[in-house]
């Protein structure tokens, strides 16, 4: 904790709490620290236990991802309320731990928002890696009902879904399309140059037509 300190920025809390986080750690330095100290699963629990963000991005870093029950990964995610912690335990624990699909079933119909945004960023995992089993056109039904007065989290969260099915299964796109220029979320959304806009008709008919590209260069 003390070395978590030491590391603390100023200017780098400042962009941080711009985006929801308060902590003050340069995430590269946060990344070496972690590597340095390898995976260390009982620190990692002790690091979380303390409720400082950066020590639970770090706790994220040293733990081992399959080690966690499904009740620990449960409460966890409930206590991550700050963006990157939540990203993060989803991302690089949850995905990878042998919980992921009950957990995925149980937080898409959590009446909590931030716990139903991890739902649906497991089940964007699945359509592009595991979609078999998934009945994605009942996905999108639930997306056209449902995206354009969501909360951000569970907007955003559900607008990648979208695109991710309209990206890898051709047979649902045109109607995904369709759902994004009716609902029109994200569509005015600030993006920076060379970046793919998160408005999900550009995002799959760009996506798509680079992967043609490639295969076409191939």
């Amino acid at each position: 904790m003390a070395e978590l300190a030491a590391l603390e920025d100023p200017k780098a809390r400042q962009v941080n709490e711009r985006h929801g986080d308060d902590h003050g750690v340069n995430l590269g330095k946060l990344r070496a620290l972690a590597k340095r100290l390898k995976t260390q699963q009982d620190l990692a629990g002790q690091l979380w236990q303390t409720g400082d963000t950066a020590a639970r991005l770090l706790a994220i870093l040293v733990c081992r991802p399959k080690a966690f029950e499904r009740d620990e990964l449960n409460v966890m995610l409930r206590e991550a309320r700050t963006p990157k912690v939540h990203d993060w335990l989803v991302n690089n624990v949850v995905k990878k731990n042998p919980h992921a699909e009950e957990l995925r079933l149980a937080w898409s119909a959590d009446p909590d928002p931030m716990v139903a945004s991890a739902g649906w960023a497991l089940t964007t995992e699945r359509v592009a890696r595991k979609p078999e089993g998934l009945d994605l056109a009942g996905l999108l039904d639930v997306i056209e009902a449902e995206m354009k007065d969501a909360p951000d989290r569970l907007q955003w969260a559900m607008n990648n879904c979208l695109a991710q099915i309209g990206i890898d299964h051709a047979e649902h796109r045109a109607r995904a399309i369709d759902i994004g220029e009716r609902l029109a979320v994200l569509k005015d959304y600030p993006t920076s140059p060379g970046c793919t806009s998160p408005y999900a008709p550009t995002w799959i008919t760009e996506t798509v037509r680079r992967r043609q590209d490639r295969q076409d260069g191939a």
